[in-house]
């Protein structure tokens, strides 16, 4: 099994990783850096539609240098308004060899009122950074969400999950369908 995931992040390229290891076996996960082509910070239906366009780069790469895979994959953070406030959520899209396209979310947490326009405009990391200092582990691995659940829940793990609840249209397509 192998896949191509449209970021060179750590915690991105193990999260499918892991979450493919659940279902199939001599899984390989190859990082790309690919463009999403939406704003740095994700709002609304963006999250959607950069997963969407870092497959569509992933294609072409894999076209541009002959590379044959079973799943591409993306992983997409962004911030959305429910009522009544904002959340964080992160998307992920996979489509497979035949094209067929999935996406699935993993945990929101929500954004407080007084950060919600920094956020947009200086993207979650970087308010993380000014609330609780640098730290280039967050970054690569365990994301904000380690910080914000006190070490409960990281990137990997919302991240995996929201890469689950994709692969259901594939590991149940006899039935599904």
């Amino acid at each position: 099994m192998k896949a191509l995931i449209g970021s060179k992040n750590q915690g991105k390229i193990e999260s499918a990783r892991q979450a493919l290891s659940i279902y199939f076996e001599d899984v390989e996960v190859i990082g790309i850096n690919v463009s999403s082509d939406v704003s740095e910070m994700p709002v609304d239906d963006e999250i959607y539609i950069g997963a969407r366009n870092r497959i569509a780069n992933l294609k072409k790469y894999a076209k541009e240098n002959n590379i044959e895979v079973d799943f591409f994959m993306s992983a997409e953070s962004g911030i959305f308004k429910i009522n009544p406030g904002w959340v964080i959520c992160n998307a992920v899209a996979i489509e497979n060899k035949e094209g067929v396209t999935s996406y699935g979310t993993g945990p929101q947490f929500p954004v407080p009122e007084s950060l919600v326009d920094d956020v947009i405009k200086l993207g979650l990391s970087e308010v993380m950074n000014n609330i609780f200092g640098e730290d280039e582990e967050r970054h690569n691995r365990g994301g904000g969400i380690q910080m914000l659940t006190h070490g409960e829940i990281s990137r990997i793990d919302s991240t995996k999950i929201a890469f689950i609840m994709a692969l259901t249209k594939y590991i149940n397509e006899d039935k599904w369908k």
